[in-house]
């Protein structure tokens, strides 16, 4: 099994994430954005879209890092990380898709302007995408702070891949100014206690 990825990308590290959840390790392959290689000839005839990760699994492969981390669930022994019962796994595929519609572009508006944008030289950062990211990311965590008020995990009492997708945005978040807006949501930020320090998360993020 290859992961065709980048350690500092979102994506990635959902799907390493999932993998040292159920406890496998597979093979890195260093996609090395600041070349443009996900752009390549070679790379875009194994992702047509042109960004990672990638997944290789014995003459299987595929795209799409929500979609591979189902997959690797599916199909590895392990820990499961998708509920069994109707309700949890309704909820959990609920939280997935907010993440993915409501919070992630708003979160990563903020990060894109306050630290990759300094890294990269590009000047000073768009306080009205900043803002227009904050409010988005605040409606998001609102929702999500109301619901963690009465169970621990985003699709109940246990850890599922919703939780996973949520990670890496919540990471770079708390590394900003903006941080607050985990810290200041009491239930929020006692989840994000419990799913930070996960042993896996700190492989990942370390």
């Amino acid at each position: 099994m290859k992961v065709h990825g980048h350690p500092m990308s979102t994506c990635t590290r959902k799907v390493l994430t999932t993998l040292a959840e159920k406890g496998r390790e597979a093979q890195f392959v260093l996609v090395d954005l600041s070349k443009g290689q996900q752009k390549s000839p070679e790379y875009v005839a194994k992702h047509p879209f042109g960004v990672i990760p990638y997944l290789e699994d014995d003459g299987f492969s595929m795209y799409e890092s929500r979609a591979i981390i189902r997959y690797l669930d599916a199909k590895l022994p392990g820990p499961k990380l998708t509920p069994s019962d109707a309700p949890s796994f309704g909820r959990m595929e609920q939280w997935m898709s907010i993440e993915q519609s409501y919070f992630t572009s708003s979160a990563m508006a903020i990060v894109m302007e306050l630290m990759f944008k300094a890294m990269r030289g590009g000047g000073a950062p768009d306080m009205d995408k900043v803002n227009k990211g904050r409010d988005g990311s605040a409606r998001a965590l609102d929702v999500a702070d109301r619901a963690l008020m009465s169970q621990a995990y985003l699709a109940g009492d246990t850890f599922s891949l919703a939780d996973i997708c949520w990670m890496p945005y919540l990471q770079y978040l708390s590394a900003t100014p903006h941080g607050t807006l985990i810290t200041e949501r009491p239930h929020v930020k006692s989840w994000w206690q419990r799913i930070s320090t996960r042993p896996s998360w700190k492989k990942v993020n370390g």
